[in-house]
Parts: structure tokens; C-alpha cells; sequence
């Protein structure tokens, strides 16, 4: 097993390759947030395997994963339990004409684990599943208007993308927007809907990439559930990237605040592709007069993970364990900031943290820090949170906390090499 990190002079030559295949078959190489760009130079772009906490990459270096698939894995990696009832299912059979008994197991598991859900449909992607959520709340309310965060990601159709090439004014004519955490900036845009408002869709926490994240205010979540209450809208809970790394249960069932409706993705079957929609009685006809479907989403493989994988996260308690090793991992990151003199935020829970540094609008700092520790063995990102999952381990930790202080060090010793010239593009 290779050491951690891009050891010097280790070949590139795989990750290389492909990328000149993929750049003649795909368009621009790769797209989404896989594609390039998004991500400083140096970084690999195909990965060979996984296993706990720890990835390697085509030319098989080897990193504590602190991306997690950007959230989908929770309980690391090849999770025993998840791999042997998934490999059991497929056995008996996946994409059949009809879904197996397990669909029925994993809906009357997520009635008994979220408390605000009293039936379940599923899908594949987090963009499925928000998108279902506003077209059940259109379909049980009779109204067009939905009310989203400015800023805030709900998936890549074209009524919520982040990049309009390709979609047209009337993709999103009927979407209002207010700010986080502003309670009034979302009552005058309720107020702007006019008696049309259909739903409020909204994330447990803001965490918009490239900027510092925001916990939610309580008062904020309660004001807006009484203001969906007041106006006969639905509260949705966009739990996609937060399910079950924050609670085992909603995100907001901790603050009291029960959503109508809510999406999910990403972490419900550690990897393996599901989305559900949860929702309570009071939106049922809604999700039963609406025609939503795909080839796919009734395939039981993901299904039997997802059962396997809320086994064992009530088993492990890994929201807590998770807790501890964010905890670890922050407290020694802001130790060494504070030691090599760097003005930092780490903001959002710690089992999903993002760090920045003072005045560093272009990200110019972050994207050398996440270098800097990549080469060191720990796979971060400059402009998205992290995650941190339940395979975590002390050693994971140790590596991780080497790796960020060898990349604030090295950052010191850039500016530092840069003194008297124009650093305004770090402030």
C-alpha cells in the first residue's frame, strides 16, 4: 500500500491518460462539480478505490477522504454491512418489473426513524427529490410559488441550477427568494406571492459553496413554519446533503420544527444511489395525484443498503461519532492557524466544516492550503465543505492534522516568498 499523499515523483501517468480520453469523448472532459476547475491543479481526477476513511486515486496515491463523494459516504467506504446486504439483493435480483419486498421495508424504516413522516417515495438523485417535493406541494395546494434562500443549491434542473446556460426566464418565473436566516426577507417575499404561495424550500443549514457557513437560527425555523402555517404552504426541508449526519431523523427535529415535506439523497445508503422523498399526511393526496417516475428509481439493491446503512447508524450512534472526530479535526486546525498566524473561519457543524481565510475573496489561499494538504494525504476542498465520516479514525485524525500543518507551514512560506510584491488577490 502506497504512502499518503502524492509522494515525490510518483507517476501521474493514469490520471493523465484518461484525461486526454475523456477529453475527446465528454464533453469539456468531465461537467458538474466533477469538472475541471473546480478544483486546484495537482488534484486527481479519477479515483481507483475506497475503503474506511482512506481513497486512492488512478495512480494510486492514497488520502484520508474528508469529501466523502461530497457526502454520499457516511459510514466509510466498503462498509461491511451495507456491501453484504446489497450483494444479497443483487443476487435475488435489482431492476425487475415490479420493486422487491425491500421498497415496503425501507418506507416503514424511514416512517419509524424521521418523526415527521408518515409515507416515503423514492428516486435517485437529491435534484429528484427536491424537485418532487415542490411538485407535490403545487399539486396539494392548487398554487405556483415557491420560496427559496438566495444563494442556496437544491440540485442542477433547470428551475434551480447554478449556471443558466441552457434554461430559459420561465424555468424559474415562479420562485421567490429571501435571505437565510432573515425572517422578515422571507415574510415580504410570502407576502409578494400573494395568496399563490405553494411552498417554502429550505436547507438545515446555509451552505453555499465558496462562502463561510451559517447555522440556523431556531427562532428562523420556527418563524417559518408558522408562516407556512399562516398561508396554507408547505415547509420543505432540503435534508440532501445534511440526512443523518446531523440527527438520526429530520435535520430540524432537534429544534421542534417539523417540516411537511423533505428530500434526501446523499448519505441515506452510503453510497449507493437512492433519493427519497418523506412527507406527512397532511400532503399525501398531493404525492398521489402527481406522475413521477424513472427506470431506475425502483431498483432494489439501494434499497437494501439504505436499510442496512440506518442499521448501522443507529448501531454505531455515528452521528456522535462523527461529532467527535469534527471536533478533533476542528480543534486541531485552529490550533495550528493560531500558530502559524492565520486569521481563519471554520464554520458549519463539524461533521461538515468549511474553512477560510480572512480576506481571501478569490479563494487564492484556500485553493493553496487544499493543495498543499492533498500532497500530504488529506483530500479537502477550497470552496465546498468537508465531511467527516464514521470510519473516521485516530489515525485518520493524526494524518489529516500532519497534513494541515505542513500545508499551513507551506502557505506561510509562499506569502512569505511574496513579501513586497502585490498580494492584493490574497485580500
Amino acid at each position: 500500500m502506497p504512502e499518503s499523499g502524492i509522494q515525490p515523483g510518483h507517476p501521474r501517468g493514469v490520471d493523465a491518460a484518461l484525461r486526454e480520453r475523456a477529453r475527446l469523448v465528454i464533453p469539456g472532459g468531465m461537467y458538474g462539480h466533477q469538472a475541471a476547475g473546480g478544483l486546484p491543479a495537482g488534484y486527481p481526477q479519477f479515483m481507483r478505490s475506497g475503503r474506511g476513511a482512506r481513497i486512492w486515486d488512478a495512480d494510486g496515491n492514497e488520502y484520508v477522504d474528508l469529501m466523502c463523494s461530497y457526502g454520499p459516504v457516511i459510514l466509510g467506504h466498503q462498509h461491511p454491512a451495507v456491501e453484504e446486504a446489497a450483494q444479497a439483493q443483487a443476487a435475488l435480483g435489482d431492476c425487475q418489473n415490479g420493486p422487491g419486498p425491500v421498497m415496503v421495508e425501507l418506507a416503514e424504516l424511514l416512517v419509524d426513524t424521521v418523526a415527521h413522516a408518515d409515507w416515503a417515495m423514492f428516486a435517485k438523485n437529491g435534484t429528484d427529490a427536491t424537485t418532487m417535493c415542490c411538485t407535490i406541494a403545487r399539486a396539494q395546494t392548487g398554487r405556483r410559488r415557491i420560496l427559496v434562500a438566495r444563494g442556496a443549491y437544491h440540485g442542477a434542473a433547470p428551475w434551480c441550477t447554478p449556471r443558466p446556460a441552457g434554461t430559459t426566464p420561465e424555468d424559474r418565473a415562479n420562485l421567490g427568494y429571501f435571505t437565510f436566516n432573515d425572517l422578515g426577507s422571507a415574510r415580504a417575499a410570502a407576502g409578494q406571492a400573494a395568496g399563490d404561495l405553494a411552498g417554502i424550500l429550505v436547507s438545515p443549514f446555509r451552505h453555499d459553496a465558496g462562502y463561510d457557513q451559517e447555522l440556523v437560527s431556531p427562532e428562523f425555523a420556527r418563524g417559518l413554519r408558522g408562516l407556512c402555517d399562516a398561508t396554507g404552504a408547505a415547509l420543505i426541508l432540503d435534508d440532501v446533503r445534511c440526512g443523518f449526519r446531523l440527527h438520526l431523523g429530520s435535520s430540524w427535529e432537534p429544534l421542534g420544527v417539523a417540516p411537511d415535506l423533505s428530500a434526501w439523497s446523499k448519505a441515506v445508503a452510503n453510497g449507493h444511489p437512492i433519493a427519497a422523498v418523506l412527507g406527512s399526511d397532511s400532503f399525501r393526496d398531493g404525492a398521489e395525484q402527481i406522475f413521477v417516475t424513472g427506470s431506475f428509481w425502483f431498483s432494489s439493491v439501494p434499497m437494501a443498503a439504505a436499510v442496512a446503512t440506518i442499521g448501522a447508524l443507529r448501531a454505531l450512534d455515528a452521528v456522535t461519532v462523527m461529532e467527535r472526530a469534527g471536533t478533533a479535526i476542528r480543534d486541531g486546525i485552529l490550533g495550528q492557524a493560531a500558530a502559524w498566524g492565520f486569521d481563519v473561519s471554520y464554520t458549519g457543524p463539524v461533521q461538515m466544516p468549511y474553512l477560510t481565510f480572512a480576506g481571501d475573496r478569490q479563494h487564492a489561499l484556500a485553493s493553496e492550503f487544499a493543495a498543499q494538504a492533498l500532497r500530504r494525504g488529506a483530500f479537502i476542498h477550497p470552496r465546498h465543505n468537508w465531511f467527516v465520516s464514521a470510519a473516521t479514525t485516530g489515525d485518520d485524525i493524526a494524518l489529516v492534522l500532519a497534513a494541515t500543518d505542513g500545508a499551513f507551514a507551506a502557505v506561510r512560506k509562499r506569502l512569505g516568498s511574496l513579501a513586497g510584491h502585490d498580494l492584493s488577490h490574497h485580500s
